[in-house]
């Protein structure tokens, strides 16, 4: 049984995986917190021994027993760093391994090939596979911490019950009320914490959108809508931030009020007691050191709900990537050889009302869509066959029962943005280090000479040092060089001039359908040049075809068509 599916899902999908995080770390988790309570155990020692040996070596003045007191209480401070060095060793790997195995998982489930099936943005993934992730992980720390404060804790409470009744009650009765009090506020820090990484997310996908289209934005002057839509987004982004900040602080302010308060009411009760005799100097001393030690456990127990509560947020959010279903079904058809025909009959997804399609190996097919929703819905279902009417084969066989990496071998779907990467201009082409012939034949057909550096040229996120255009034929020539048997190309050449644009048909006809070549071509696109260069052309209106034939004939026989590719 995979690890998805290992997720209880009977239990709430977040508790779920930080159930799978304890047990999938458990050998360096357990090592680790029985380290981390042995030095909580020995510090929580060091005040006891102070005050021994105040009674028992300072008060009589012996001083071999000062010696040997002090000899004890360096082998508890030596085992007490020693515990210390390693456990903390134990759990910062399982933290950082569990972290590790969440952003993996999560980004292999967003990358899987059949498709996630999500309505969340690539914002909202991008940190939940990051922070969220990281969050999740937390969880590994407070585990040991939670049980080194119940130890520390203890030893205090049975040092404070044998010195003196009382100041042990203070503890055993104070300390629940003081965390089921403090515990009543975890649902709500859970939903404020998860509301912030929601709207994060929202802030972070609109400023990569904006981002990527700046140049289009700036073009047709609507940056200034644009930026006044991401300040609302990110005001909101702003308000849940300070919503679950303000909420984390009163809490961890109200948990460090309560454990003073209650280490100082221990403390006055044995200054009390001290003055009236009931205790002795040392033992007044061992109460004083270990009231001032229980802060910090206090302080931990009582800030327990907040840290599971965010981390229950973060794992919940973790789980809806993990957890979520997959668009296409299993794949188990295999096809054989390089090529393939690909064929849509009565297809009806979104706009798509009825769409009948056939490109047969070796075919250059241009198509019209006068909707541009039409174009964007057959470019998405090619890609990801998802909840549609009709039959789309690829081969003879179903689109959506082939096994994804044969159907992604056969069809490449190329869509119209596309991303590229930082490093040199080589690398974002040839991905899987192509060099040669095949290489400088893509980049002649996709007109890729406008850099005076060459394949070396240094191109940033996004390539947002270059121009639309030459973003464009970069990922034409990448596509060219994949050499899939089928290649969808949507709008490849909407940012380039008319001479550039005649040159990539003549690219794009030459290398991919010269004598005997067998591959085949959709290229949706309204450019004469292109669809010039096309064997047939299919015109798709109201989501069907309503035309088809060569781009010479329909400019002359269909006056819709004319207007709507004519320049």
């Amino acid at each position: 049984m995979s690890e998805e599916h290992a997720v209880s899902r009977t239990a709430q999908p977040g508790t779920a995986i930080l159930r799978r995080a304890v047990a999938r770390n458990g050998r360096r988790l357990w090592t680790g917190t029985a380290l981390a309570g042995l030095y909580q155990f020995c510090a929580a020692l060091v005040p006891v021994l102070i005050g021994v040996i105040v009674d028992r070596a300072v008060s009589s003045g012996d001083v071999t027993a000062l010696l040997a007191w002090i000899a004890v209480l360096a082998l508890v401070y030596l085992v007490l760093t020693v515990s210390y060095r390693f456990g903390a060793r134990q759990l910062m790997r399982a933290i950082a391994e569990e972290s590790h195995r969440l952003r993996v998982e999560v980004a292999a489930k967003i990358l899987h090939p059949r498709g996630l099936r999500t309505d969340q943005r690539s914002g909202d993934l991008l940190t939940i596979s990051t922070t969220d992730a990281e969050y999740t992980s937390y969880f590994l720390d407070h585990i040991p911490r939670i049980s080194s404060a119940l130890i520390a804790a203890s030893v205090s409470a049975v040092t404070l019950l044998l010195i003196s009744l009382p100041l042990g009650l203070i503890v055993l009765i104070a300390t629940p009320i003081v965390l089921a009090t403090l515990n009543l506020t975890a649902p709500l820090i859970a939903r404020r914490v998860a509301d912030q990484q929601s709207q994060a997310g929202k802030a972070t996908s609109l400023a990569t959108d904006l981002v990527t289209g700046l140049r289009p934005l700036r073009g047709i002057e609507a940056q200034d809508a644009a930026a006044e839509r991401y300040r609302v987004v990110s005001r909101r982004s702003l308000a849940a931030t300070l919503r679950a900040a303000r909420t984390q602080n009163a809490y961890q302010g109200a948990s460090s009020m309560l454990s003073m308060l209650l280490a100082g009411g221990i403390a006055i009760t044995a200054g009390w007691f001290a003055l009236t005799g009931r205790i002795t100097i040392g033992e007044f001393i061992t109460v004083i050191g270990s009231a001032q030690f229980l802060i910090e456990p206090f302080g931990v127990l009582a800030v327990v709900p907040s840290w599971v509560a965010a981390a229950r947020a973060s794992a919940g959010r973790v789980a809806s990537v993990v957890q979520a279903g997959l668009v296409l079904p299993e794949g188990d058809k295999t096809l054989s050889g390089t090529q393939a025909a690909l064929r849509l009959e009565g297809v009806a997804h979104g706009p798509l009302a009825g769409l009948d399609l056939h490109v047969r190996p070796g075919e250059l097919v241009g198509v019209v869509a006068h909707r541009p929703a039409d174009a964007e819905a057959l470019v998405r279902l090619l890609a990801v066959p998802e909840a549609y009417e009709g039959t789309i084969t690829l081969g003879g066989e179903r689109l959506e029962t082939v096994e994804r990496d044969e159907a992604r071998r056969l069809l490449h779907v190329e869509p119209h943005q596309t991303d590229l990467f930082t490093g040199t201009l080589a690398a974002n082409i040839a991905l899987r280090g192509e060099d040669g012939d095949p290489l400088t034949e893509a980049l002649h057909a996709a007109a890729v000479d406008f850099h005076e550096d060459g394949l070396d040229a240094e191109i940033t996120e996004r390539g947002t040092n270059l121009s639309g255009g030459q973003r464009q034929r970069l990922a034409l020539a990448r596509a060219l060089l994949a050499r899939p048997p089928l290649l969808v190309l949507h709008h490849p050449t909407t940012a380039v001039d008319a001479v550039t644009e005649q040159s990539i048909a003549d690219g794009i006809r030459a290398m991919r359908h010269g004598p005997g070549s067998g591959y085949g071509t959709v290229v949706i696109t309204s450019s004469p040049a292109l669809l010039a260069a096309a064997d047939r052309v299919v015109v798709i209106g109201d989501g069907a075809v309503t035309a088809e034939g060569r781009h010479a004939e329909l400019s002359v026989h269909d006056e819709t068509y004319r207007q709507a590719v004519l320049r």
